[in-house]
């Protein structure tokens, strides 16, 4: 079996990761495996072919910023992938993020439709079934059930800086992901999955699959970062972002920073160099690593993750402080609930840093975070190894090809 799976990016950030997972495990098991992605450089994969130049990406991004175009420019670099599809005459089509300034989705599902292949498609977030946004939660919109129009997330990822062209890419998606003889949805959350049923494309079957780490790596580990950052003896509280947007809740770190105590300390992991410049004295903060051990160090130091997302589908970040032995605290949030019960961390009412601070009051109290660190290891080893989730999908190509 010969499996080709598409995304914006190859082997960084979580759906990067995701795929090349899938990647490794299908090699594993015997089958062919490519990968096709369309921006920087891919990491944990050989062989890998890129979609377009880095040219291609600054065109539609520019289509993007003025027209409000997303998905719709790269036609030359989409043409030259579909011939190489052909070439490669894969069994099974896998897209995950076909949206990031790499793609033009009318040519590449005006193909799947023509050559009639196996399709299954991993939805990472909410732009498929939009007029522009890849969330909508944070502001409460539902004009995506009906007919997008005046976006009010118009300048929020693929964000334009000039015309709304929400309806008209909203019509145009409608037609264009609909029709297809066999795609099946896979999702990571229960969340998306309702969303999805409520959205232009309930004619296809919906699978959860939740996402999966690699519990090898993500695993308590010992380390000196206390001593390099002077963090002995602190009960250390930590955040992690791919991107510290509105959405990723910085602003309630700095709220919380107000408000705990001095024994206390923020860590947080994925900011930009200015962001790091305004932070108050008991926020440490760490640029972006891609350096995954470096990360597992971090995350086995902390004493609690704190999640305060106003919008996600299924975040990893979760899942990667669980298996190494870190609580979570998440808003009430999307598919962000999904990975956290009792026995692991605590659910709070989102933007409600009074629910948080408790949160970690209760984690402090005696040896009551040895407990709450057992569970949430065991908690990952039992529902998130990445193997058993993505053999979950090989069982979805296996049923769609023999």
């Amino acid at each position: 079996m010969k499996v080709l799976q598409i995304n914006s990016v190859c082997g960084v950030g979580s759906t990067g990761r995701i795929v090349t997972d899938i990647h490794n495990l299908l090699l594993e098991q015997g089958h062919d495996s490519i990968i096709a992605y369309g921006r920087g450089l891919p990491k944990n994969s050989n062989g890998a072919i890129r979609i377009g130049t880095n040219l291609d990406n600054y065109s539609h991004l520019a289509l993007t910023r003025i027209f409000d175009k997303h998905g719709f420019g790269s036609n030359k670099a989409t043409r030259e992938f579909i011939n190489k599809i052909e070439d490669i005459n894969p069994d099974i089509i896998h897209l995950h993020n076909i949206h990031g300034y790499y793609l033009n989705v009318e040519l590449l599902f005006n193909y799947l439709k023509k050559v009639e292949k196996p399709v299954v498609w991993t939805l990472h977030d909410c732009w498929a079934f939009t007029g522009h946004c890849a969330y909508f939660d944070y502001i409460g919109c539902e004009k995506w059930q009906t007919l997008c129009s005046n976006c009010p997330e118009k300048s929020t990822y693929p964000g334009s800086l000039l015309i709304d062209n929400s309806k008209n890419n909203f019509m145009r998606k409608n037609d264009i992901f609909t029709g297809v003889k066999d795609l099946t949805i896979v999702t990571p959350s229960r969340w998306l999955a309702n969303l999805v049923k409520k959205s232009y494309l309930n004619e296809y079957p919906v699978k959860v699959i939740n996402n999966g780490i690699d519990l090898r790596i993500f695993k308590p580990t010992e380390s000196n970062f206390r001593e390099r950052y002077g963090l002995e003896n602190k009960f250390v509280i930590l955040g992690v972002a791919n991107i510290w947007d509105r959405r990723k809740g910085l602003k309630y770190f700095i709220d919380l920073s107000e408000r705990i105590n001095t024994n206390e300390i923020i860590v947080l992991v994925g900011l930009t160099e200015k962001q790091k410049s305004l932070l108050p004295k008991n926020i440490v903060g760490i640029t972006k690593t891609n350096n995954v051990n470096e990360l597992v160090e971090i995350y086995s130091t902390a004493n609690i993750f704190i999640n305060p997302t106003l919008e996600d589908n299924f975040p990893t970040t979760n899942l990667e402080a669980l298996a190494c032995g870190t609580p979570v605290v998440t808003f009430e949030t999307g598919g962000s609930i999904e990975s956290v019960d009792d026995s692991c961390g605590f659910v709070v009412k989102k933007g409600d840093i009074d629910d948080v601070l408790s949160s970690i009051r209760k984690l402090s109290i005696g040896n009551r975070i040895l407990d709450y660190s057992k569970n949430s290891i065991l908690r990952a080893e039992k529902l998130y190894y990445d193997k058993d989730r993505y053999n979950e999908y090989i069982d979805i190509y296996n049923k769609l090809y023999y």
